[in-house]
């Protein structure tokens, strides 16, 4: 069962959301917490569920199996074996200055674009690379897993994760803005620190061959190598990131710009004898700063199609890569799935707020400590941010009188959410990533708990200080 732990831990935490039904009462907030009694989650509820988050979010489960389905047509391209080789030499003296870089990139584009789920298209090249150059799997962990966790404590302008909180605590995007960059940077440099000790004081876990060979296209010989063109895979490489970039920077929400918003509109009411060439041929497409991961699958079919063609692959081997790389994906998509079931089930039976109620009662007024605790559930129980910061938001700001908290509250709950990422048994980015290098949970939280704990004393600090001025 080792090769699906991430699936069973999973499995057991919808157990568990099912015995709380049965416990707590479900309640909502609606300018007065109401308490409906219990909402009790049955059997045949078991099976319905998954229908449900398949209904709601079946684009993330396509996404991931694109992924998947992408990376198998690129193990048929001898180029892209020849790109990873390229690059592990390039920083085979420089193997730290690379970890760092890589980091750098992935905190800042979840920080400022929100794709902590768009950046899993990623996460297989990095880590073949990360375990070309000599490392094991724990430090491709760090280096994907734990830079986009950091990046998200230290939200800047990916309005689509943070709009919740921005809407419930009426602050601007910009409030507070300096505080949750110094999060960033600081989370960033103990991750980057905890990496490099790692490698430095401990006995890493050597890699097999055979699981060098399970991430890594077949070997291209030296002789046929030198007579591979590389550059048109990396520049649909490189366009393909860069698209990412632009199409998921809220322009509109965060920077107020519509440009894209303007160009799209003219692009697709353009008519050509009164007939709107471009929006038939297009079909629904929404403006850069507007994209879903739907978008991104787009791209990757697109991107997949053009290497095939530069590359000259057959279309049966196309499809057979693709059929390949979906069958590696299944699982984390299975996981994706159960991800968005256990949110679905807190969402129908909200035994949330009764729980929610007891641990802030305990105190006063609005309690750093006290709110961490809920900030740290209400992310396990929903998985999602947005459900996470909806689903206790309204009613915890009924309790604070004190608006000067609201900033506290808002940099406390994205940087709880970013740590539950890297720790949490229902975070999708962690548990598809572990599914996919085959690392146990409880293997992962044992090397995991001190990072952990250094990012937990970190944003206790930073919400207490806030208070404090």
């Amino acid at each position: 069962m080792k090769k699906h732990n991430a699936v069973k831990v999973l499995l057991i935490c919808l157990g568990v959301f099912l015995l709380l039904s049965w416990i707590f009462p479900a309640a909502y907030f609606q300018t007065k917490l109401v308490e409906q009694g219990r909402v009790q989650m049955g059997l045949f509820d078991i099976f319905n569920y998954p229908v449900v988050a398949l209904q709601y979010f079946g684009y993330i489960v396509l996404y991931v199996l694109a992924i998947g389905a992408f990376y198998g047509v690129l193990n048929k391209i001898s180029a892209y074996r020849v790109v990873l080789d390229k690059i592990a030499n390039k920083f085979k003296n420089n193997k730290l200055v690379f970890l760092s870089v890589i980091m750098t990139v992935l905190a800042v584009a979840t920080s400022a674009c929100g794709l902590q789920l768009g950046l899993l298209v990623v996460f297989p090249f990095v880590i073949s690379i990360v375990l070309l150059i000599g490392y094991d799997k724990m430090v491709a962990l760090l280096t994907t897993v734990g830079a986009v966790s950091v990046g998200f404590m230290g939200t800047s302008y990916a309005y689509n994760n943070v709009s919740i909180l921005s809407q419930n605590l009426s602050l601007g995007m910009n409030n507070h803005i300096i505080t949750r960059l110094i999060v960033l940077v600081l989370g960033l440099t103990l991750l980057i620190c905890n990496t490099v000790l790692y490698i430095k004081k401990s006995k890493q876990e050597k890699v097999s061959t055979k699981d060098l060979e399970y991430y890594l296209p077949s070997e291209v010989k030296k002789t046929d190598a030198k007579k591979v063109k590389t550059w048109p895979l990396v520049l649909v490489l490189d366009l393909v990131f860069l698209v990412m970039i632009l199409a998921f920077i809220s322009w509109s929400g965060a920077f107020n710009v519509t440009a894209f918003d303007d160009a799209n509109t003219a692009v697709t009411g353009f008519k050509l004898f009164g007939f709107p060439i471009f929006s038939k041929i297009l079909g629904t497409v929404t403006s850069f700063g507007n994209w879903t991961l739907t978008s991104l699958t787009c791209v990757l079919a697109v991107a997949t199609l053009i290497l095939a063609l530069i590359y000259k692959v057959k279309a049966d081997d196309v499809l057979q890569g693709a059929i390949d790389g979906a069958k590696e994906a299944l699982q984390p998509a299975v996981i994706a799935l159960l991800v968005y079931t256990g949110l679905v089930i807190c969402t129908y039976h909200p035994f949330q707020l009764v729980i929610f109620k007891g641990i802030l009662g305990l105190t006063k007024g609005f309690n750093v400590f006290t709110a961490a605790i809920v900030a740290i559930l209400t992310s396990v129980f929903n998985g999602d941010a947005l459900y996470s910061f909806n689903s206790v938001l309204p009613y915890l700001v009924s309790l604070v009188s004190d608006k000067s908290a609201y900033p506290v509250i808002w940099v406390l709950f994205q940087s709880i959410y970013g740590l539950v990422m890297l720790v949490g048994p229902t975070s999708l980015v962690l548990l598809a990533t572990l599914s996919y290098l085959n690392v146990p949970y409880k293997k992962w939280v044992k090397f995991i708990w001190k990072f952990a704990l250094e990012l937990l004393v970190l944003i206790l600090i930073v919400s207490t200080v806030l208070v404090l001025i």
